[in-house]
């Protein structure tokens, strides 16, 4: 989205009998868990817990690990740059409250904040992590400073917010509609931003107004790093979520992400008197409407 740029995701499951001996089942491609335990040992574990953390004053980029708690987050550091840690403890209180406002709870924050783009890729388990800001996986969010440095402040909120709804979700293991996913998520993280939607959706607004209405709601292989549209994917799926909260509430958007993991969409959708050809037809209006 306009910020698309921040190109958010969550890391992929990787099925338990395909995972190899001593690795963890938490991203696309496993990686033995002893690894992520030497970069950030035990103090993600000690999240939400009511074991005393001592803050680590700020210190030079690069030495050593910073610990930041909230209360209801942790943010970790391991030769990251003090400033950048720093940076997104002071905006996870927030982004977990945006969260837990519309979910109604939300997880504790545990976020992890590597020093380099290949760090961040051991860490999350993730093969392919080109271009996105962070990734959740099942119970954390995981930073790529390289390209998180590059957001603007609002960004920033954005983003943590997004990954902090795919944590509390339990995005990574969930049977939703990939649009449903990533637009609740961008739901959540774009709420009180006050961007506009053409500022929001850039990109998409552009195809828009050049006469190209997006036909079909966005599906799993558009959301993949280094898909062309990755932006008008994540744009899509958001306002088709926004048409939602707007037309029936935000609470019954809500209920409609429950319901569509325990009894699929097409009943989901069926509880507010719609199928899934007719929030086509009728999200379609709207973006041409929004954005146009």
């Amino acid at each position: 989205m306009g910020e698309a740029a921040a190109r958010r995701t969550t890391a992929l499951p990787v099925p338990a009998d395909r995972a190899p001996k001593g690795c963890r089942v938490a991203g696309r491609s496993a990686v033995p868990s002893l690894t992520r335990r030497l970069l950030f040992p035990t103090l993600a574990g000690l999240a939400c817990l009511s074991l005393p953390v001592r803050d680590t004053p700020p210190r030079p980029p690069g030495t050593g690990p910073a610990v930041i708690r909230g209360p209801h987050s942790l943010v970790v550091g391991y030769a990251a740059d003090s400033a950048l840690v720093h940076d997104i403890a002071g905006r996870v209180g927030p982004a977990w409250q945006r969260v837990a406002g519309v979910w109604g709870s939300a997880a504790c924050a545990v976020v992890l904040v590597p020093g380099t783009e290949r760090m961040a890729r051991v860490i999350a388990g993730d093969a392919v992590l080109d271009g996105l800001a962070a990734v959740a996986t099942l119970n954390r969010v995981v930073v790529n400073p390289d390209q998180f440095t590059r957001l603007t402040p609002t960004g920033r909120d954005v983003v943590l917010a997004h990954e902090l709804t795919h944590v509390t979700t339990g995005a990574a293991v969930s049977g939703v509609p990939i649009w449903l996913v990533e637009g609740f998520a961008d739901y959540v993280g774009y709420r009180d931003t006050g961007l506009p939607a053409r500022v929001a959706a850039a990109e998409l607004a552009a195809e828009v107004r050049a006469g190209a209405v997006p036909y079909r709601l966005p599906e799993r292989e558009d959301f993949e790093p280094g898909a062309p549209r990755i932006a008008q994917a994540y744009a899509e799926a958001w306002l088709a979520c926004g048409l939602l909260a707007a037309r029936f509430g935000e609470d019954a958007l809500v209920r409609l992400y429950r319901d569509a993991e325990r009894l699929g969409i097409d009943a989901a959708l069926s509880e507010l008197g719609m199928t899934v050809p007719g929030l086509t037809a009728a999200w379609r209006v709207h973006v041409r409407e929004t954005l146009a």
